[in-house]
């Protein structure tokens, strides 16, 4: 099963449209730029699967096909591990790809094996459970008003928790919005908190000694990834969970002193950033031996998502499978919704992934193809 060819497209879904505030950047955009990644073989198969692609499908695009079409060309498909252990190399010495490039054709190559052997790809990994509860993770909202009724509404749905989002502006702010939802779901609904890095130590420490008293399930990057010692300080100091490393480059080894020297509590890995399936499932492996949780990263593109709730059947750290919300406005690229009835995701039982990429959209949505 060697590798004939690899085709990048770059694309974007217009009805995907984001204003500035929802992600605090202040910049809006007009739809979400996607890339997919085709694989095909030399004996007839393939395997597709889309990847981020910041704000330039086409800019992305054209850097992973220079790189990733060459270098993967008469590889054997099966032959994952030799491929994840000379991009290492390879990107070391001279290609430098960012985060996302690599992982999806890392996962057409799963794709193709689990195919081949006539399994689903969470049991071709290694089965470990069959339906995963689900959370719902905002956006950023206008206020603490938003927020309060955005989780009500994930409550309703039958969601089994909700994560804040919060503007990240104010603490003062941040910490009402808080302490808005708890009181509207209620003592006992499951919450979590993912400033994405706005603080400073001392903030950190404040807002996380509130979401103790709050009964909040953990604090996820409230200080940038990579700030090893005011992260270990934090997580020394509070006694609600601290999690992170998701943006870290090179899992796992960057995730590797963040666990010994216990940078953060737990860890983050997803199939978009950490380097696809093989990646994820090295991180989460690596934090399994340190008795800690590897939780896995919303992927955002529901095709991604779906790839990550496999990953989440054939590990056993995750306690959660991650979506955005509304999810309405992300449910594109698969020819059926994600398995999710209420709250609980269930583990498709067809060859690899279970559910087709929509393929007219694909073509409708392209810009160009490589």
């Amino acid at each position: 099963m060697r590798i004939a060819s690899l085709e990048i497209r770059a694309c974007r879904h217009a009805d995907a449209a984001l204003g500035g505030s929802a992600l605090r950047d202040g910049q809006g955009r007009e739809g979400l730029d996607y890339l997919v990644y085709t694989l095909k073989t030399d004996c007839g198969r393939e395997a597709s699967m889309f990847g981020f692609a910041g704000r330039s499908a086409i800019g992305s695009a054209h850097l992973a096909a220079a790189s990733l079409r060459p270098f993967f060309a008469g590889r054997n498909a099966l032959d994952r591990e030799a491929a994840w252990h000379d991009w290492r190399t390879a990107d070391r010495w001279w290609h430098h790809l960012p985060v996302y490039s690599y992982g999806p054709v890392d996962c057409c190559l799963w794709i193709l094996g689990a195919e081949a052997a006539g399994q689903p790809l969470w049991r071709y990994i290694g089965g470990a459970r069959a339906e995963v509860p689900v959370y719902a993770s905002s956006l950023v909202l206008a206020d603490a008003d938003a927020y309060e009724a955005e989780a009500l509404a994930v409550k309703a749905a039958g969601m089994k928790a909700y994560k804040i989002h919060p503007p990240g502006k104010s603490l003062a702010e941040d910490i009402e919005i808080h302490r808005a939802v708890r009181e509207a779901v209620g003592a006992d609904f499951p919450l979590m908190s993912d400033p994405v890095a706005p603080y400073t130590l001392d903030e950190a420490i404040r807002l996380g000694r509130e979401l103790e008293r709050l009964n909040y399930l953990w604090l996820e990057e409230p200080l940038p990834d990579e700030s090893f010692g005011a992260l270990r300080e934090l997580t020394r100091i509070l006694d609600i969970p601290v999690i992170g490393t998701e943006v870290l480059p090179k899992h796992p080894y960057s995730v590797a002193e963040c666990l010994a020297t216990r940078v953060v509590d737990g860890v983050r890995a997803d199939p978009s950033w950490s380097g696809g399936v093989t990646g994820t499932l090295k991180t989460a492996r690596l934090a399994e031996a340190f008795h800690a949780p590897c939780e896995l990263h919303t992927t955002i593109f529901h095709p991604l998502e779906l790839v990550s709730l496999h990953l989440n059947g054939a590990i056993a750290g995750s306690r959660y499978f991650e979506v955005l919300w509304p999810m309405e406005k992300f449910d594109f690229g698969l020819t059926e919704s994600l398995p999710i009835s209420e709250g609980m995701a269930r583990l498709p039982e067809g060859p690899g992934l279970g559910i087709a990429l929509d393929r007219d959209l694909i073509e409708n949505e392209t810009l160009e193809v490589l």
